[in-house]
């Protein structure tokens, strides 16, 4: 069985594809079958690609995250996904407050699997400018969690 997992934040420009990216190249090199994915709560970008400036911070990195498309979060994901993370608290209240009956995706924030760093969400890049800082705290809470799926 495949462990499928979707990040969420506001857009899906910046913070949630940056995850997918970094934790399916992780898995992959792992030798890992997740299934991962991506969306946002709004739906402002829908369609399109991950930020420029982003994409370039990640690319420098290894990952790669032209062939990604933005797209908004919907209820399916909760029947569809069994781990749906937020990169922060206001996300989170969405997804909760979207949640259908029955959705059996658990909800958590992707920085609960970086506790090292005392992070209580991944801050956006699109408006901090600091993508670098974006990526360390999601490479550091994909290790966690990657840790956590196959010790």
């Amino acid at each position: 069985m495949t462990y499928r997992i979707l990040f969420v934040c506001l857009g899906n420009i910046c913070r949630s594809p940056s995850a997918e990216g970094v934790l399916r190249a992780m898995a992959e090199a792992r030798g890992l079958g997740l299934e991962i994915d991506s969306a946002g709560t709004g739906d402002w970008h829908v369609g399109e690609p991950p930020y420029a400036p982003m994409q370039r911070a990640a690319k420098a990195r290894g990952y790669d995250l032209s062939g990604l498309r933005a797209r908004q979060v919907s209820s399916d994901d909760f029947h569809h996904f069994d781990l749906i993370l937020a990169m922060d608290g206001a996300n989170m209240a969405n997804l909760e407050a979207i949640r259908p009956a029955g959705g059996k995706a658990d909800l958590a924030l992707f920085t609960d699997y970086a506790p090292e760093t005392g992070a209580t969400e991944v801050p956006d890049p699109y408006y901090t400018r600091d993508f670098d800082g974006a990526l360390d705290l999601v490479e550091r809470a994909a290790e966690g969690l990657l840790a956590r799926l196959a010790p």
